[in-house]
C-alpha cells in the first residue's frame, strides 16, 4: 500500500500488517459476519486530527492539502477528530477550506475548541454540526461520535475529559437499536485514562464492549481518537483503538522550547516554539472492505522540524518514542 506522500516520498514504514498490538488479554474475532455477506463496494473515508488553527502559522496550507487530496482520491465522506479551531470570524477563511470538500463533511469537538471563552454550544453552531455528539449512517455502517468534554462532579479544574451519565445512556440506546456495524469516533482517547484520555474511559469502553457481547458479535469494530498526538492502533477486548496523530505537531512543552521556523514566525504564532512541527501535514484514508471483512489505513509520512523530543531532553523511553513519530502509519487489519 503506497502512503498519501508526494510521489517521490512513497517510502513507508509498515505500522501493523494484518495483525494488532493487543492490550488488556483481548483475543481477536476470526471475521465480522454481518460485513462477509455484503459485496457492496469498499467504504473509503479521510480522517485527520489535531490541526490547531489556533496555534500553527501554517494550518490553512495544512487543511487545504488534505482537503485536496480527500477530493482527488473521491473518498466517501470526511472526518477532523477535534482541536480544529475555535469559532472566531478570524479562522473562517479556515473553516472555509474544510467546507470546500465535495461531500458529507463531519465534526468531532475537541477540548481546544472552546479555547478563548467560547463554549461548546457556540462552536457546534459555528462548525453546524447536528449536535455535540451525534450518530450517522453510511453504506451500512453506523458511525458514532462522542463528545467528550463533558465535566465530571469532582471536576477540579482544566479541561474536562469526561463522558456524563446522559450522553451514556443515549449511546447504550444507539448501540442497542442497531444491528450495523459499528465505527465511534471521540477526541480523547479511551484507553489512555491515566496519560490524558478520558477520565471513565473504562467505563464507556463497557458500554461498547456490552453491546458486543448483546450481538453475539463484534459490532462495535473500532473507537477513532485523536489529542495525543500519537501514531498506533491497539485492541482492547476485540475492539480497535487506533490513536490518530496530529496534523501539525508535538507538545513538548516550556522546558523544550525551541525556536522552529522564525523569531517573527513566532512573535505571530507565539506557542510553536512549545512544539515539535511535521514538516508536512499528517491524515489519511480509511478503507473498510465488508466483503474481505478488512480494515486498513492509508497513511502519511513526514520528519521532525528541528530536533526531535529527545534530543532536547530526556531519553527516547521517557518520550515514548515507539508512538511519538511524524507519522500516520499505514496498517492492514484482517479481522
Amino acid at each position: 500500500m503506497n502512503g498519501l506522500n508526494d510521489p517521490n516520498d512513497m517510502k513507508r514504514r509498515t505500522f501493523l500488517k494484518n495483525s494488532m498490538v493487543s492490550v488488556g488479554g483481548g483475543m481477536l474475532l476470526s471475521e465480522w459476519p454481518s460485513w462477509a455477506q455484503d459485496n457492496d463496494k469498499p467504504l473509503r473515508f479521510g480522517v485527520i486530527a489535531d490541526v490547531h488553527k489556533d496555534i500553527m502559522h501554517d494550518a490553512n496550507k495544512r487543511l487545504t492539502t488534505f482537503v485536496q487530496a480527500m477530493n482527488r482520491a473521491d473518498v466517501d465522506f470526511i472526518v477532523q477528530l477535534g482541536d480544529f479551531c475555535v469559532p472566531k470570524e478570524t479562522n473562517q477563511s479556515f473553516l472555509d477550506i474544510w467546507n470546500s470538500y465535495q461531500g458529507p463533511r463531519y465534526h468531532v469537538l475537541g477540548n481546544h475548541d472552546t479555547d478563548g471563552g467560547f463554549t461548546r454550544e457556540q462552536t457546534v453552531a459555528w462548525w453546524k454540526m447536528p449536535a455535540r455528539y451525534y450518530a450517522f449512517e453510511q453504506s451500512g455502517i453506523k458511525f458514532i461520535v462522542l463528545d467528550a468534554n463533558d465535566k465530571p462532579e469532582n471536576h477540579t479544574g482544566g479541561y474536562p475529559r469526561f463522558i456524563a451519565k446522559d450522553q451514556l445512556q443515549w449511546l447504550s440506546t444507539e448501540l442497542a437499536e442497531t444491528d450495523l456495524p459499528i465505527i465511534v469516533f471521540v477526541h480523547q482517547s479511551l484507553e489512555r485514562e491515566d496519560k490524558g484520555g478520558v477520565q471513565n474511559g473504562g467505563e464507556v469502553r463497557m458500554v461498547l464492549e456490552k453491546a458486543n457481547a448483546r450481538a453475539g458479535k463484534r459490532q462495535v469494530v473500532a473507537c477513532f481518537s485523536g489529542h495525543h498526538h500519537r501514531d498506533y492502533v491497539r485492541t482492547i477486548n476485540d475492539i480497535v483503538y487506533p490513536q490518530m496523530n496530529s496534523a501539525s505537531y508535538f507538545w513538548v512543552g516550556g522546558d523544550y522550547q525551541h525556536i522552529r521556523y522564525s523569531e517573527q514566525v513566532d512573535k505571530l504564532h507565539p506557542y510553536i516554539k512549545y512544539t515539535v512541527p511535521y514538516k508536512e501535514p499528517l491524515f489519511g484514508i480509511v478503507t473498510i472492505d465488508r466483503a474481505r471483512g478488512n480494515m486498513s489505513m492509508q497513511g502519511r509520512r513526514s520528519s521532525f522540524v528541528g530536533p526531535a523530543p529527545w534530543e532536547l531532553g530526556r531519553d527516547r523511553a521517557y518520550w515514548d518514542a515507539d508512538t511519538l513519530t511524524a507519522d500516520v502509519s499505514d496498517w492492514d487489519l484482517k479481522v
